[in-house]
């Protein structure tokens, strides 16, 4: 029986990466521009594709009720604003906090029945930032410091399911292009660790045999 699993962030990045080594499996695709969901319903026929507010308890209810079982769920959708503190603003926090923290906690807890029925995993692909805060970075860290918080808890409450957090360091993305543009810097890919990598990383989490886990896994670009 294929595994079915959830990816968030699935359009673009580390999430579509993964979606590309995982085709075998049953995959419920999830992002937020239409445009490239649709892309990716002609790149990936047999999944399902969706755009959903996972912050929406209503919505994340629709999207789960249809499914039998839930092997993994990944998340890897994310937003960065940067900014020092006393320039930043409460919306980029708020907004950071909903995209980074809100919604993979609203999808994971909606989900935990079916992951406890299948012994299934919980993969939260977060940040070197969710490890150290830097200078104008103080608003995206605390957003990953507390996924971090998130997914700890997890793995004491829930004792039947794997839960791993994954700290890439500066990826070659399209976000890490927008983080070079803030930071008024150029982008060089190849000084990145590459998505492909991170998504190889997750293939490796989710191949574990239980009770085997990888609790946490960080991915930095080698020192030039």
């Amino acid at each position: 029986m294929k595994p079915t699993i959830i990816i968030t962030g699935a359009t673009g990045g580390i999430g579509l990466e993964v979606a590309h080594l995982l085709r075998d499996a049953d995959l419920i695709l999830l992002g937020r521009n239409p445009q490239k969901l649709a892309q990716l319903q002609q790149e990936f026929p047999d999944a399902t594709t969706a755009a959903v507010s996972l912050t929406n308890e209503d919505a994340v209810t629709t999207l789960l009720q249809p499914l039998a079982r839930m092997d993994a769920i990944i998340h890897c959708a994310g937003e960065v604003v940067l900014g020092s503190i006393a320039e930043s603003k409460t919306e980029d926090w708020e907004s950071m906090f909903q995209s980074n923290v809100l919604t993979s906690l609203v999808l994971t807890r909606q989900a935990l029945p079916l992951l406890r029925a299948s012994r299934g995993k919980v993969i939260f692909v977060n940040s070197g930032a969710g490890l150290r805060a830097n200078a104008s970075w103080g608003g995206y860290a605390a957003s990953k410091f507390a996924l971090k918080a998130l997914a700890d808890a997890l793995r004491q409450e829930e004792s039947s399911i794997s839960v791993t957090t994954i700290y890439p360091g500066r990826t070659a993305t399209d976000m890490q292009k927008q983080v070079r543009s803030m930071e008024q810097a150029s982008y060089d890919a190849e000084k990145y660790v590459r998505a492909a990598d991170v998504a190889a990383a997750i293939k490796l989490v989710l191949d574990m045999q239980h009770p085997s886990v990888i609790e946490e896994l960080s991915i930095r670009p080698a020192s030039s």
